[in-house]
């Protein structure tokens, strides 16, 4: 039976414990941290929260070392992450215009059949922009592995089967936070989907978002002001029909109802949820089994409970 747990932020007061006892663990986990870059092997906090023993997977350092053994990966690594960036620059030119339409259209006063038809025909068209960004993302992908066939590569080889004896021996994978996009590409890289399947996953922060079918950017307080949320990547897709939304009272105007309408019309249906302190949502063989102070956003705007599906 596999489980995946979203949590909230883990600090300043982590409930990751309450999780692992959830699940009835009595042994080691494996952690993923890599989101933390430099500080990845930094565990003993999340250790002394946890409860168990922890095995650091240090997907940041073994990448680190697999660039500097296999140049020409490193060379291929590198042109897909350019590419991948120029993409996003000009997305996020073609969102702006299909966003503010889309969101001057759900503002204007009035409940005709017309001005309900453009709405939808709006919204629709910003749907379309997410889809064919992926459909990009997936092609930039593709290309890669078929050109370098990573998990075909010595150095990945080795690293992987490290990696499988690793969590072989732990009871449990969990995946910290950090940088959403650096995360998911040392996870990628080195096939840890794989490795972790029919293992229980707790994820929190970019941890969750990682493991959805894809990432949102968001932030409406941002230095330069609000942000249109904004498709990054795929994701590893282990859960599905969920959009991760870590840190919401720091990232997003929940006073916004308007902005919070169009976000949960345009991913449905998704199932938009808010990853606050606290926060706890179980997923057992894909169907809903527990939540605590978990939240989604509704189609008038507004914040509701997390039903069980």
């Amino acid at each position: 039976m596999s489980s995946i747990i979203f949590l909230g932020p883990q600090r300043p007061e982590p409930n990751v414990r309450s999780a692992v006892d959830a699940l009835g663990i009595d042994g080691p986990v494996a952690v993923v941290s890599a989101g933390w870059r430099s500080a990845e092997g930094e565990l003993e906090d999340l250790g002394e929260a946890v409860g168990r023993p922890l095995v650091g997977l240090m997907l940041y350092r073994r990448v680190e070392q697999l660039f500097s053994d296999d140049r020409e990966l490193f060379e291929g690594h590198r042109d897909r992450q350019n590419q991948l960036k120029e993409l996003q620059r000009y997305y996020r030119i073609r969102l702006r215009c299909a966003m503010s339409a889309a969101f001057e259209l759900l503002e204007t006063d009035g409940g005709s059949s017309v001005l309900e038809s453009q709405r939808r025909a709006a919204i629709s068209q910003v749907r379309a922009i997410d889809r064919q960004h992926l459909k990009e993302i997936r092609r930039i992908h593709k290309r890669f592995e078929d050109r370098w066939a990573p998990a075909e590569r010595p150095a990945v080889v080795g690293h992987m089967q490290e990696l499988a004896g690793l969590i072989e021996g732990t009871r449990a994978v969990l995946i910290a936070g950090g940088h959403v996009g650096v995360l998911l590409s040392r996870l990628r890289l080195l096939g840890v989907d794989r490795l972790m399947e029919g293992r229980p996953i707790i994820a929190w922060s970019a941890g969750a978002m990682v493991l959805t079918e894809r990432i949102v950017l968001f932030h409406d307080h941002a230095p330069e002001g609000r942000r249109d949320p904004e498709v990054l990547d795929l994701g590893l897709g282990l859960k599905r029909r969920v959009v991760a939304l870590p840190h919401p009272r720091w990232r997003l105007d929940l006073e916004d109802t308007g902005h919070l309408r169009l976000f949960c019309r345009r991913f449905s249906p998704a199932m938009c949820v808010t990853l606050d302190r606290g926060t706890a949502l179980r997923w057992r063989d894909g169907q809903l089994a527990e939540r605590t102070a978990a939240l989604r956003i509704g189609a008038d705007g507004g914040l509701r409970s997390v039903r069980r599906s």
